[in-house]
């Protein structure tokens, strides 16, 4: 249950529905999830939330099924069983199969268990990561669509794990 309960919409302040009109309208659909009924409680902080929620998870350099998935891998490693549900429900909708889901299990599982070595083991990094340059040009080398300067930048990394 919700620390101080959710705010529905028909008991919900005009400040609140507000914002639960633009959720509805934005995301075409006739109901709030339950996080936004929770976080009204506060309302600067339900309109803040969601106007930069919307912003952030608007299409740009990333597409939006990217952007689902990224929230699906960060909410995983953070255990929170909600932004799973939820965010899972949302990259499916965006075009996630669960091939997708499996790999994508697979890379966040990695992440954390090398993350975690790292930190045990203290590894200091290495010089060629320090250089500070932009990670499109790590060791110096740039994929032949970055030199063409067409289409989306790839990243060689090192695979040095």
């Amino acid at each position: 249950m919700a620390t101080f309960g959710l705010i529905e919409y028909e008991d919900a302040s005009p400040e609140v529905r507000a914002v639960y009109d633009d959720i509805m309208a934005t995301r075409k659909t006739d109901w709030v999830n339950n996080f936004w009924k929770a976080v009204a409680h506060d309302p600067a902080t339900l309109k803040r939330t969601w106007e930069d929620i919307k912003q952030i998870m608007a299409p740009g350099a990333l597409d939006p099924l990217t952007k689902e998935m990224i929230y699906v891998a960060v909410s995983v490693s953070n255990q929170c069983d909600y932004c799973i549900a939820s965010h899972t429900a949302a990259a499916q909708k965006k075009g996630m199969t669960d091939a997708m889901f499996k790999e994508l299990m697979a890379v966040v599982g990695m992440a954390n268990e090398t993350n975690r070595l790292v930190a045990g083991y203290q590894v200091e990094i290495d010089k060629q990561f320090k250089s500070g340059r932009s990670p499109l040009s790590v060791g110096g080398r740039r994929t032949a669509r970055q030199q063409a300067g067409t289409g989306v930048q790839r990243v060689e990394w090192p695979h040095e794990d």
